[in-house]
């Protein structure tokens, strides 16, 4: 144990990383969101114009039952629950990424610009002609990219503070939605109805040419968020004392905000904004685990349990199925609502 004195406040420091211990409560909170992912997973497949039970989904999934099913949900169910599942756990993850580094429980993608950047660049090339070469997928994964990166280098004051990109990710959230609803206004009504359509967030009609690359993303960029993790908790004391720490805030603070850049626009290009997931996942699980920072895992979790959760209660109450950035949106709202009033009532940003 070490002692770290700062502006006359002796800060207590276990020799041992906090991303090191063993929280035996986590590791509950883990198993279950992931159980109940898998079990919302396997639920959503059992919906659609041939209804199936479970009994025939799990099978079908392992490779087995009749090859009428297994056609079915490997063709064309498993692609749209397995870009619900990464999606999420894609959201949920880059919400606690962006929350950790900004210390504030109401930074996300969607507050700091980068879903909306992803939003505008599909539509620029739905309007403009050049979406058909380039593809959706590409092209919000490029505005969502770029939009993370100009973010990072708009804040840039001999380094850069979690306030700074908060403030000037919301700057270049209404930047970027006051273009694209001039880019609609100018579309013709095919063109806006298509990238209105995607803008909401939506997972009906989605293969296997969403999945691969989204799963690709996942595998390489959550990995190196649960590398830098370890460093993510004593960004959560402030910059000097991480510093003092051994901390590099700089670097570490920009590989987080690209990978978790990198992962929402993958996920926004496969899968839409879906609105409020990663806002709300991590301080879901940040409460479930009674932790004093959003876990990266948990929230990742808890993200794909909310998209998936959300996509099943779309189709239930319409047969058509609503898309599920509306039902998010209308479950993250409160959530942003009772966010605001704790800020409000504590006097700080959270």
């Amino acid at each position: 144990m070490s002692l770290l004195r700062h502006d006359h406040v002796t800060v207590r420091l276990t020799t041992l990383p906090v991303s090191a211990r063993v929280r035996p409560r986590l590791v509950v909170v883990c198993v279950v969101l992931a159980a109940l992912a898998f079990l919302l997973c396997c639920l959503g497949m059992t919906i659609g114009d041939v209804p199936l039970g479970l009994s025939d989904v799990v099978p079908a999934v392992l490779g087995g039952g009749d090859s009428a099913t297994a056609y079915i949900v490997q063709e064309l169910r498993l692609p749209r629950a397995l870009t619900g599942l990464l999606a999420g756990l894609a959201f949920g993850a880059s919400g606690a990424v962006f929350q950790t580094i900004t210390r504030n429980p109401l930074a996300s993608p969607d507050m700091i610009g980068i879903n909306a950047g992803a939003a505008t660049a599909v539509v620029a090339g739905i309007a403009f002609g050049f979406g058909d070469g380039l593809g959706t997928t590409t092209l919000g994964l490029l505005g969502g990219l770029l939009t993370g990166l100009l973010v990072y280098v708009l804040a840039w004051r001999r380094g850069t503070t979690g306030y700074r990109i908060l403030l000037v990710g919301i700057g270049v959230y209404a930047m970027c939605t006051s273009l694209t609803d001039y880019l609609l206004s100018r579309a013709q009504i095919t063109e806006a109805q298509a990238s209105i359509g995607w803008m909401v967030g939506n997972l009906a009609n989605r293969g296997w040419e969403n999945v691969a690359p989204l799963f690709a993303a996942f595998v390489v960029l959550f990995p190196l968020v649960l590398g830098l993790s370890r460093w993510m908790s004593t960004l959560q004391l402030g910059d000097e004392i991480a510093a003092g720490l051994g901390t590099p805030v700089q670097p570490v603070r920009l590989s987080l905000l690209l990978a978790g850049a990198g992962l929402v626009a993958f996920a926004t290009a496969s899968a839409g904004p879906i609105s409020f997931v990663a806002l709300t996942a991590p301080q879901i699980a940040q409460r479930l685990a009674r932790l004093s920072a959003p876990p990266v895992t948990a929230s990742a979790l808890g993200g794909a349990v909310l998209v998936l959760g959300s996509d099943i209660l779309a189709r239930v109450i319409t047969p058509s199925g609503l898309p599920v950035g509306i039902v998010t949106g209308a479950l993250g709202a409160p959530v942003l609502l009772w966010l605001l009033v704790r800020a409000n009532r504590s006097g700080s940003g959270g």
